[in-house]
């Protein structure tokens, strides 16, 4: 069973299918449409919703693609969509303020980025273009060429005023403390399941029980698996819940993060004392992917478009690994630009025979000054990826920081 808040209601699911996303929940099972899919595949910005988090005694607003956000991964928090603004049949000052500015033409787009503006509202104590650009980067739009866009935001900025979630945050705070994760969860439909452990000891033991469970965090990469691939998923064993890999300490030695901390989240400590790493978090993807993406998912998923492993090579990042009881702590030696890992241990082990290519076919040209010329096709080598390890945390060594 999982329990969230769909703004003020209480939702409690027990056989939810755990490969539904948070868009097609909405959509399919609640009836709340305003919520578009653009691409299924967390680039446009269409399907953006606002998920808020207990920061203390506060409620901490952030945005995520909910096309590539399962429902399982909403437990103990509060999810709050386009339809929600509107309070007494009073627009919110941020869709004010996008009528007001002209900012929406076909309209297909305008839920998304609303709710991006709506949380920049949110975290923002006056209007400030480079956050702007930066809250609104991950959403896209082919009518109005921004400047309008850009109009609502400075409009709602400054003119920012209290709304029906600033005046219900004490009673959402209690509400989320209710509803605050104790044991592990489960989402279960029969065929498959998802399983929300608390402490990496709970980890250790429910990924040697299910060792077939694909690891879940931001799930930016792996939900591609169910929206673009369209397989399923058995089960699952979602981490966003257990705090020691959500952890991020800075030590006069080293910088160690968990592999479950958001990459927005990472930004403060890499950008301070590495101001390139900072450059670097600022172009991956966008503020929507950085909130729910993970520094230890990119580097376990082995992507050969991840971003941050080879800045981590460079900087002598260790990767403390754990499997059950077992522990090791290793440094960060090879990147490589290839999922089939397997194929490669292969080889490592001699076993050449089955990739072998074949002999080269030559044609003899006599009587020709022309060099005779062989052309071997190389093998097609196919293979799943691996999995991520059962918890990892990454440790960058600030030992040496790169000269200015």
């Amino acid at each position: 069973m999982i329990q969230f808040l769909l703004n003020r209601e209480l939702r409690t699911e027990h056989a939810l299918d755990p490969n539904v996303t948070v868009l097609n929940y909405l959509r399919e099972h609640v009836g709340k449409t305003g919520t578009k899919e653009g691409c299924a595949s967390g680039d446009c910005g269409a399907c953006t919703v606002v998920v808020g988090e207990l920061d203390g005694e506060r409620v901490r607003y952030r945005t995520l693609n909910s096309c590539l956000t399962f429902v399982s991964s909403l437990h103990g928090k509060q999810l709050i969509t386009v339809e929600d603004l509107k309070h007494q049949g009073k627009l919110h000052s941020v869709q004010q303020a996008m009528v007001d500015c002209h900012g929406s033409q076909c309209g297909f787009c305008t839920p998304g980025f609303i709710m991006s503006l709506f949380a920049l509202q949110k975290n923002s104590t006056g209007f400030d273009k480079g956050a702007t650009l930066e809250a609104l980067a991950g959403n896209l739009c082919r009518c109005t060429g921004y400047r309008p866009i850009i109009d609502a935001a400075e409009q709602a900025c400054c003119q920012k005023q209290p709304d029906q979630f600033d005046a219900f945050e004490a009673d959402t705070v209690t509400r989320l403390k209710a509803i605050a994760p104790r044991e592990t969860a489960e989402l279960n439909s029969g065929d498959k399941r998802c399983l929300v452990p608390l402490t990496v000891a709970d980890l250790a033991d429910l990924y040697t029980a299910n060792p077939e469970a694909r690891l879940l965090a931001g799930g930016t990469d792996l939900a591609l698996e169910v929206t673009q691939f369209h397989r399923e998923l058995p089960v699952m064993i979602y981490v966003g819940h257990i705090e020691d890999m959500k952890r991020i300490e800075v030590t006069d030695s080293a910088i160690e993060i968990g592999a479950a901390a958001a990459l927005s989240d990472c930004y403060e400590a890499l950008s301070r004392e590495y101001p390139d790493f900072g450059e670097l978090l600022h172009r991956f993807a966008s503020l929507q992917i950085r909130n729910q993406g993970t520094l230890g998912g990119n580097i376990g998923n082995a992507s050969p478009i991840g971003d941050a492993p080879p800045l981590l090579i460079a900087l002598g990042a260790q990767i403390a690994l754990r499997q059950g009881n077992t522990r090791r702590t290793r440094r960060s030696r090879a990147y490589k630009v290839s999922k089939r890992l397997d194929d490669d241990h292969r080889r490592r082990r001699g076993d050449r025979r089955a990739h072998r290519p074949a002999p080269a076919k030559r044609r003899w040209k006599p009587n020709s000054s022309r060099r005779s010329s062989c052309r071997a096709s190389r093998p097609t080598r196919r293979s799943a990826p691996t999995r991520c390890p059962s918890a990892w945390t990454t440790t960058s060594r600030p030992s040496a920081r790169p000269s200015t």
